[in-house]
């Protein structure tokens, strides 16, 4: 099968589409046709091995998986003697975040992990999509946040892969809206939901005097410091980007009362449950995804770099 290979962290030229070996699927695995994947700013510091966190966990020297990529939607082609949940045929979607390997024509997952079967309504690119931003956001808006009905929400970096979808979900829990974006992307914010939207070119969302219960950092281009003004006496900052100064605002704050940092690695924490609950909000029109560029797997270094540049809308999509 062709795959994309990354034996060492650096610049997307790391990136190397190679023939490697159709992995076989245990007696508790299917294996999976992968038609759609993502890249996305996870993609791109597992390749760099940037911010330094990253190597703590997959790999201080070099990748500990040669084939990145945690998102994926495709048709089961081989199930293990033990599998029972899912079928050959079945379209499926879901993630690999523990294993990675999902740049590639196939990818062996267990039939217990984060992966659910796929709605006809949507294409697998929407699925695809749906696992990348979607899930994160669901992680901290309902999980972290604990959203609830007739709060504010500020979402910076509102037309990125999480922004997109944070915004559609913090409607869905009853949250009032604002989205934080360039003049490009004014309207796409507002026509997913956003309340209010403030083009950071023109103003800095935290020299106003409005308050927010949630400020969620959907890019990690903030800080809880420069943002802690901006939250209501007992708000909630969330960041997606792991770093140092992150993990050591969420433990100072976590034992005080007022004002809460909050970082989690949200990838790591999703479940099948999640996905049946997206795709049912896809298939009631409550969610849509938001795909602003589709590679094919051949061009997937292209992809890496326009994801570097930091100013994505919605999800990059790879099609196998």
């Amino acid at each position: 099968m062709r795959a994309v290979i990354c034996t060492k962290y650096g610049s997307p030229d790391v990136l190397q589409l190679r023939e490697v070996d159709k992995p076989i699927p245990k007696d508790n695995e299917v294996r999976i046709r992968i038609y759609a994947t993502t890249v996305g700013p996870a993609a791109c510091a597992f390749r760099k091995g940037d911010p330094f966190i990253v190597r703590m966990i997959y790999g201080l020297r070099r990748p500990r998986y040669s084939i990145l990529g945690t998102e994926l939607a495709g048709e089961i082609e081989a199930i293990g003697n033990n599998v029972k949940l899912f079928k050959v045929g079945d379209q499926v979607f879901g993630t690999s975040a523990n294993s990675s390997g999902a740049h590639a024509e196939y990818k062996c997952l267990p039939e217990t992990g984060v992966l659910a079967i796929k709605s006809a309504d949507m294409t697998y690119e929407d699925a695809a999509a749906i696992c990348d931003g979607a899930t994160t956001a669901l992680t901290f808006l309902r999980d972290k946040a604990k959203l609830q009905n007739g709060q504010r929400v500020l979402i910076n970096g509102a037309s990125g892969a999480v922004g997109i979808y944070a915004i559609q979900l913090a409607k869905y829990y009853g949250a009032e809206v604002t989205g934080v974006c360039s003049t490009a992307n004014i309207d796409l914010v507002r026509s997913h939901g956003a309340d209010k939207v403030i083009d950071y070119t023109q103003e800095d969302f935290t020299k106003t005097d409005q308050n927010y219960d949630v400020i969620f950092d959907a890019i990690g281009k903030s800080s809880f410091s420069r943002c802690k003004g901006s939250l209501t006496g007992q708000g909630i900052y969330l960041s997606t980007a792991p770093s140092l100064a992150i993990i050591v605002q969420m433990l100072w704050t976590l034992k005080r009362s007022g004002r809460k940092a909050i970082f989690a690695a949200a990838g790591l924490m999703q479940d099948k449950d999640n996905l049946n609950f997206l795709r049912e909000l896809f298939v009631s029109g409550k969610l849509r995804s938001v795909i602003g560029k589709r590679y094919p797997l051949e061009q997937i270094a292209d992809a890496h770099r326009y994801v570097d540049k930091g100013r994505k809308i919605g999800n990059v999509i790879i099609t196998v």
